[in-house]
């Protein structure tokens, strides 16, 4: 759980830093050179898993298309027809996506993260929710749910390739899938995007750098790491942490406004999901379906 607890207080510092720095910049460039930079940084890793676990490379390289390549793919097309706001909101489902995932490929029903799944999605969509802004579902809201099940369902194919294959560790499998997403997004880009030439600035340069290596390369690969130490129903619940902690970054160092008193009840329910998912105790209609 400390891998997902890090990764979700880096990625709340993230967001802070870097907005507005990457404005002019074609997204489907940023999504290539950010997924490159992190490749790099754990590509050493990769000719070990590519001549002892030729299956594991290329499950691993695929899972990497979907969830890093195809998630941030369409998230990034979700802004031709959505506001920021728009988005935050609707990136609220994932939770959900992740232990319908699991549920679909243990042929079982596991009511207690479901709960705690949809508890994290009330929970986040109360923080952020705000009355006086439209929330149309448009082409842009079946975009971000696309990007929200690619990501999801990255996580929940990762975690299981890793119960299966244990060989070696996480480095050599994240650098082949962070490969798969280096090649996704270079193809888009090339035939869909805009390579920049010479129109990024120092400050762009060393946000992307920073993108790459730490909040993607670094982030990500702790994510996956994490979420092959916890259940479904944490880890759910963990894909939506970062969203307060975003906020309370923002308040705390920042100084921006926020509502304290949503802030802390959604805050609250979404440390209930928690320690719901984490419960041993958990019985009533605990499992249905195939044991």
């Amino acid at each position: 759980m400390i891998y997902l607890f890090s990764v979700s207080i880096l990625w709340a510092f993230s967001f802070s830093l870097i907005k507005g720095e990457l404005n002019g910049i074609d997204p489907g460039f940023v999504a290539f050179f950010r997924l490159l930079l992190s490749f790099l940084v754990f590509a050493p890793f990769l000719p070990a898993l590519w001549r002892g676990q030729r299956s594991g490379f290329s499950a691993a390289l695929f899972i990497g298309m979907i969830q890093f390549g195809v998630m941030y793919i369409l998230y990034i097309n979700s802004f031709r027809w959505l506001t920021a706001w728009q988005v935050a909101l609707f990136t609220v489902s994932t939770p959900l996506y992740v232990s319908v995932f699991f549920d679909w490929y243990r042929r079982q029903v596991n009511l207690r993260n479901l709960l705690a799944a949809f508890m994290a999605v009330a929970g986040t969509a109360g923080i952020i929710y705000q009355a006086d802004k439209s929330y149309t579902f448009t082409s842009g809201f079946l975009l971000i749910q696309g990007a929200n099940m690619a990501f999801a369902a990255g996580q929940v194919a990762y975690k299981l390739l890793r119960e299966k294959k244990q060989d070696m560790g996480d480095a050599a499998y994240m650098a082949a899938a962070y490969l798969g997403a280096v090649l996704l997004t270079f193809f888009y880009t090339l035939f869909w995007g805009v390579f920049p030439m010479g129109a990024v600035s120092t400050g762009q340069w060393l946000t992307l750098i920073y993108l790459g290596v730490v909040a993607s390369g670094v982030g990500f690969f702790l994510w996956n790491k994490g979420a092959t130490r916890v259940n479904a129903g944490t880890l759910a619940v963990f894909n939506n942490l970062k969203i307060p902690l975003a906020i309370l970054v923002a308040l705390i160092i920042f100084g921006e406004q926020a509502d304290i008193i949503r802030l802390g009840a959604g805050s609250l329910l979404l440390l209930l999901a928690l320690w719901l998912a984490e419960r041993k105790t958990f019985n009533p209609g605990k499992l249905y379906g195939k044991k």
